[in-house]
This record gives C-alpha cells, sequence and structure tokens, in this order.
C-alpha cells in the first residue's frame, strides 16, 4: 500500500493546480512588487489578483487583506498590535484557553508587561460559551480571540454569537480561521469579527504564506517594520510565488468546497464510528458533530499516543497526536486537559484528519493497522 497521510490539519499536499499557477513567479515574473518596472508591475499585479479573490471569497474589500508569512504571524501582529494602539484604553484581554500556542504566547507576554488576560474555559466538548465570555469582559477589555474550529479536537466554536457580543461592546474581535478556511464557509459578513487569520498551506496552498483580514478603520500597527509594502502594515518584500498560490487555492475551494465537505464528513464518521465499536477503551475529544468535516480525535486507554504514531508510521500512515507545532513535547496537551481529560487520557491521544485526496480505501487500511497496533501497544 502506498504511504496513507491523514494529517491534513498540520498541513497539506500543495495542489498541482496551485503548483503551476505559482510557478511562473519564481523565474519569470520574479520582480519586487516595490519596483516600478515592468517585472515589477507584472508581480504587483499578481498580488492584487490574488488580493481581490481572497477578499470576495470573505466578502472583505481589498484594502482590508494583509498578505503575512502566515497566522502565526498575523495573530502575534493583532495581538501585540492592539494592545499597543489601544493601551490608553485598556489593557485587558480575554482568550480562550484552548487557542492555539501562536494567540496564548504573545497574550502570555502582554502579561509580562502589565497587561492582564482572562482565559476562558470550554465545556467538556471543547466549545467557548458565548455567555462565559461576556462574563469575562471588562470596562478596560480591548480584545477577544477565539479561534473559529480548535485546531486539535476540531470542535467548531459559536465566532457568530462571540461577535455579535464584541461589536456590542465595541470590542476588538480576532478569529483565527486557520483550520476552517477553504473547509466550512467562512464569510467576514456572516461572522461579525474585526480581524482574521489564516494560513495558505491548511488549504492546499504553499507553505510560508498566509494573510491577515483587518476590518477597515481597526487600530493595529505593523509588527514588522522598515518598508512601505502592504500599505504600510507589514515590511518586507512579498512572497509573490506564495501569495498567486494563496490566491489559487482560495479559487479552487470555493466550487469544491460543498463535496468536499460531504466527503469529509463521510469519511470522518466512518472512522469515529468504526474505533468506537471496535476498538475498547476509546473516547472521542471534541464535540459529535459540531465538529470540522476531517477531523476525528480520540484518547486510547493505555497506549501513549506517541508510541501510536510512531507504530502507524511503520505502517506507512501519518497521524498526529495534536498540533504540529508542539509535536514531541511529553507534558499532555493544554486542550485536552482544558476539557476534564487526566493526563492519562491526554497523552493516549490521537488526532486523524482527512483531505482532498483521502480513498475510503486508505480509511479502511487506517482501521485495520489502529486496531492492530492498538493490541501490540497494549500487551
Amino acid at each position: 500500500m502506498d504511504p496513507v497521510y491523514l494529517d491534513h490539519a498540520a498541513t497539506t499536499p500543495c495542489d498541482p493546480r496551485v503548483v503551476e499557477a505559482l510557478r511562473p513567479y519564481f523565474y519569470e515574473a520574479f520582480g519586487n512588487t516595490l519596483s516600478p518596472h515592468a517585472f515589477g508591475r507584472r508581480s504587483r499585479k499578481a498580488v492584487e489578483d490574488a488580493r481581490e479573490i481572497l477578499a470576495s471569497f470573505l466578502g472583505a474589500q481589498p484594502t482590508e487583506i494583509v498578505f503575512t508569512s502566515s497566522a502565526t504571524e498575523s495573530n502575534n501582529h493583532v495581538i501585540l498590535g492592539v494592545a499597543r494602539a489601544l493601551k490608553s484604553e485598556g489593557r485587558h484581554l480575554v482568550v480562550s484557553a484552548i487557542e492555539h500556542h501562536c494567540v496564548l504566547e504573545p497574550a502570555r507576554r502582554l502579561m509580562q508587561e502589565g497587561c492582564e488576560a482572562t482565559f476562558v474555559s470550554p465545556d467538556k466538548d471543547g466549545i467557548i460559551s458565548p455567555t462565559a465570555i461576556e462574563q469575562a469582559l471588562r470596562p478596560d477589555t480591548i480584545l477577544i480571540a477565539v479561534a473559529h474550529a480548535n485546531n486539535e479536537i476540531g470542535t467548531i466554536q459559536p465566532i457568530a454569537d462571540i461577535g455579535r457580543i464584541a461589536r456590542k461592546r465595541g470590542i476588538y474581535f480576532l478569529v483565527d480561521a486557520a483550520q476552517t478556511i477553504g473547509h466550512i464557509p467562512v464569510s467576514v459578513t456572516g461572522i461579525p469579527c474585526d480581524l482574521l487569520s489564516f494560513s495558505a498551506h491548511k488549504f492546499y496552498g504553499p507553505q510560508g504564506v498566509g494573510a491577515l483580514y483587518m476590518r477597515k478603520g481597526i487600530d493595529c500597527p505593523p509588527l514588522l517594520l522598515g518598508g512601505d509594502h502592504e500599505r504600510g502594515s507589514r515590511a518586507g518584500t512579498l512572497n509573490v510565488p506564495g501569495i498567486v498560490g494563496l490566491g489559487e487555492a482560495v479559487r479552487l475551494c470555493g466550487p469544491l468546497m460543498s463535496d468536499e465537505m460531504a466527503a469529509q464528513t463521510a469519511l470522518r464518521d466512518r472512522i469515529i464510528n468504526a474505533v468506537l465499536k471496535e476498538v475498547p477503551g476509546t473516547t472521542l475529544n471534541g464535540h459529535r458533530t459540531l465538529r470540522l468535516p476531517n477531523n476525528a480525535h480520540f484518547s486510547f486507554e493505555g497506549v501513549l499516543g506517541e508510541d501510536l504514531v510512531a507504530a502507524l508510521d511503520m505502517a506507512g500512515i501519518a497521524v498526529s497526536v495534536g498540533s504540529a507545532c508542539t509535536s514531541g513535547q511529553l507534558t499532555p496537551s493544554h486542550v485536552l486537559k482544558a476539557i476534564g481529560l487526566s493526563d492519562a487520557q491526554a497523552l493516549g491521544a490521537l488526532r486523524i484528519s482527512v483531505g482532498r485526496w483521502t480513498t475510503a480505501k486508505e480509511v479502511d487500511y487506517f482501521l485495520e493497522q489502529l486496531k492492530l497496533k492498538i493490541k501490540q501497544l497494549r500487551g
């Protein structure tokens, strides 16, 4: 059997159509977008075309899109920038306790510098209650940060309800949409957010490029200084091939999304149903239905997740215990601890995420090997 890739939540393969679209911008149209000559103009047009595609996809204005290197950069930009811009109005942030570390770490950095943060815990299914968010707000709250869907357990959050609370109180709202763009509908008109971040490599685009939606009028100074790129919002020569690839990945996602959601949900449910039925001592983590179409996440009694990942890797199957950014750490996931799992349950976790080209045959092979490897590891 060919290698089976079931770790699409960590990164996706670049769609061949995306590769073809970005290829010329490495060696033919390689100009700097700020250069006034023909090479620069061609690159600049390609970037602006991608910006138009992305803005239309999100329901935003092109001037509200800032290209970055990743969702990590975008989130750092927002959290550190908003705190600097609004320090005279308040020094308090409200953050979901199960955010990616690229949100948690800058928030903690600000706490070392005199800010305060309230980390709102989820329920046992990983859902952040809008009521809990509202109760955490203070007169000096300047920012709320909640991811659209959790990157480990796949639970989709009631973002629209939280956004309405933020909008009513006049508080900036940051949504990390790294796991949802291209996988489920995302619109800044449907989600009343002020800032939204994502990375191209999560939806079949190239690695090393992302974007930030910044609603017109938001006060958030640049994180990177030293140039006039992105209308002064971010210094640094633009990754033109990456941006072209991001635009093409977005363009492809639109017409494919409905069919892909249905196909991946069917594979996801096939995995969940089979594992819960056929593997004793298994717990499903995250909400049973309010979860990403491609995400299944379990805890297995008597098994270490890292050992199971290694055993499946030997069988040619790629899965993970959770976020790739914390892979290799021997401490329990903060997400799994936050939803009430014990250390043993958290360390016995496994995340399976299917993708655009995952087949039923691959899922069957995975299920067969999973049962075998768990039996072997349990001795």
